[in-house]
């Protein structure tokens, strides 16, 4: 549960997210979707209820519960100032690596989201849907094995959309854990093993895309 003064934004929302699994939270603007991933990023403290991720309490080990997580919100973490391998350096070095090993994962990790040739020139130059690529890249470089992606595609062109639909089925089968919200039907769909549907603070529905799309007869188009 999460309030803000009057305002219930989370009433009470409960949720099973299996390991290796693309999970989607998906409701429209102000359902409290970026609520939820705050909380269960250790970035805001719940009013009540309990949360356990990757094997840790939320409010007893949030200290492990970050070591185990990487987050990419919808506004980007990415320092324009400096390179996209700079950036890569900056989040090897917060992670304590070695540096010869910072310098191979920033490496491998920028060649796997095709950001090798922009690598020297500043983030700030980078386009909507590379500035993504990189931030998602920043949160691999921990290793995390529960990721949480907070719209990841708002505001991308379809083809930047589809590139990171693909990146997101590729961490999947890398056995991390894919925490996703999103406004986007087609994105639940495309993407999710399992979708919940938030509105005004309550879980409204949640199942596998097919058994949503039962619930709901759709029209038809000659």
């Amino acid at each position: 549960r999460k309030s803000y003064g009057e305002k219930t934004v989370l009433d009470g929302i409960d949720l099973t997210v299996p390991e290796g699994t693309v999970f989607a939270l998906l409701g429209p603007n102000g359902a409290g979707k970026t609520t939820a991933v705050k909380i269960l990023s250790t970035l805001v403290t719940p009013d009540g209820g309990q949360a356990r991720i990757a094997g840790h309490d939320l409010a007893a080990h949030p200290q492990k519960v970050r070591a185990a997580i990487g987050v990419t919100g919808q506004f980007s973490a990415v320092d324009g100032l400096i390179t996209g391998e700079e950036n890569m350096l900056l989040m090897a070095d917060l992670h304590h690596l070695p540096k010869q090993e910072g310098r191979r994962i920033a490496a491998e990790l920028l060649a796997r989201f095709d950001l090798t040739d922009a690598a020297k020139k500043p983030a700030s130059t980078y386009s909507g849907g590379m500035k993504r690529r990189l931030d998602i890249a920043m949160t691999l470089v921990g290793d995390p094995r529960v990721i949480f992606l907070d719209e990841p595609t708002t505001g991308l062109d379809p083809r930047s959309r589809h590139n990171m639909w693909q990146i997101i089925r590729e961490l999947v089968t890398g056995g991390v854990t894919v925490f996703l919200t999103t406004q986007y039907l087609e994105e639940a769909d495309q993407l999710a093993d399992r979708i919940a549907v938030l509105n005004n603070g309550k879980i409204a529905a949640e199942g596998t895309a097919e058994q949503l799309k039962r619930l709901i007869p759709g029209g038809h188009v000659r």
